[in-house]
């Protein structure tokens, strides 16, 4: 922890300019990349791309890190983390990394099918009431039944498109549904039913009226939901060979019929999503614009959406205290919002208006 600021952000921001709201702020992890934030009781755990995994301990306000340099983790680059009561889940390039909070120790568990990529795990999503893990890996996607200590694989190539067996995240809407944003799509998946149920399974792809049928393709890196919405986040990567592949943006589904688009054209930074988070009646988007003449990514910033009204507010990053506009990851719990960047991490408190959840 570096600082601890307080500063005042106008209700404009988010619900009126006639009364403003203090909100606090705290920066942590200093120049390092946040990848994934993830909560267990109450511990916040942080994988980074470079400074490993770390642990943050609500009660006591205590960081532990998990890292080459600490001597207790062989592996530093990490893309996403899950923990239970029991394990933490990490994953790396190269496989599953596995850390036993009874023994102390780590394990790395390598994965046969997928080839070469399919030992790049890209989202891990523990689901607490069922004991069971799912790993969203480059190539297929695993369910690990933790109790029974089982790994199975599925593959969800879908018409002979490998990209729809590429996934990128994993997100449970209330009980009874797991989405899996893949680069080719959605797979919706009706929890209560088997896996191995095929009428379990439904794929989405900007066909039809699904993602308003835009580009050649739709590539769904985030989701948040409410009871009568899912939002998508999608990817931008447009080429001069291709200017139609992925034209990113996030689309509001009403799951019925209709599907609406925001993107650059509504006031967002950058048609790029990397992450999504919903508080009550608001939700957050880290985002990013492609340039397809040196085809690299550049962040864009913090933007706060009425969920109501659709209304695009840019959050100001300096009163954050922060000098870089790449926002990575989100994570709400109940009380803060967590926004990982490629710099650091911070804490945000905010306000009862924002954070009471409204479905």
């Amino acid at each position: 922890m570096l600082s601890k600021i307080k500063f005042v952000i106008s209700f404009l921001l988010i619900i009126s300019s006639n009364s403003f709201a203090q909100i606090e702020s705290q920066f942590f992890l200093e120049g390092a990349r946040i990848t994934d934030i993830k909560q267990e009781g109450t511990s916040i755990w942080v994988a980074t791309y470079g400074q490993g995994i770390y642990q943050y301990s609500m009660k006591d306000g205590k960081w532990i890190n998990f890292s080459s340099k600490s001597g207790n983790l062989e592996n530093d680059l990490f893309h996403c983390v899950a923990a239970s009561k029991d394990f933490v889940w990490a994953g790396a390039n190269e496989g599953l990394f596995i850390y036993s909070k009874k023994t102390k120790k780590w394990t790395k568990r390598k994965f046969a099918q997928g080839g070469e990529f399919g030992n790049w795990i890209r989202s891990l999503r523990y689901d607490e009431k069922k004991n069971r893990l799912w790993i969203g890996r480059f190539r297929n996607v695993t369910v690990f039944d933790v109790k029974a200590n089982k790994f199975t694989d599925y593959n969800r190539v879908i018409n002979s498109d490998e990209k729809t067996n590429n996934f990128n995240t994993i997100a449970f809407d209330s009980d009874s549904v797991v989405w899996f944003g893949v680069e080719s799509g959605v797979h919706k998946f009706e929890s209560k039913k088997k896996i191995d149920d095929q009428t379990a399974w439904n794929y989405f792809k900007n066909s039809g009226r699904n993602f308003n049928q835009e580009g050649s393709s739709v590539s769904v890196s985030d989701f948040v939901f409410s009871n009568k919405e899912v939002w998508f986040g999608t990817d931008e990567f447009i080429t001069k060979e291709e200017p139609e592949y992925n034209l990113g943006g996030i689309y509001v589904w009403d799951r019925k019929l209709r599907w609406d688009r925001i993107s650059k054209a509504n006031g967002l930074g950058g048609n790029g999503v990397y992450c999504l988070a919903r508080t009550g009646n608001f939700i957050w988007a880290g985002v990013y614009e492609f340039k397809k003449n040196d085809k690299e990514e550049y962040g864009k910033g913090l933007y706060l959406i009425n969920r109501i009204t659709k209304k695009i507010t840019p959050v100001d990053l300096t009163e954050l205290k922060l000098t870089t506009s790449n926002i990575i990851a989100l994570y709400f719990d109940g009380i803060n919002l967590w926004i990982g960047t490629s710099e650091g991490l911070v804490r945000l408190k905010v306000g009862n208006e924002l954070a009471h959840l409204k479905k």
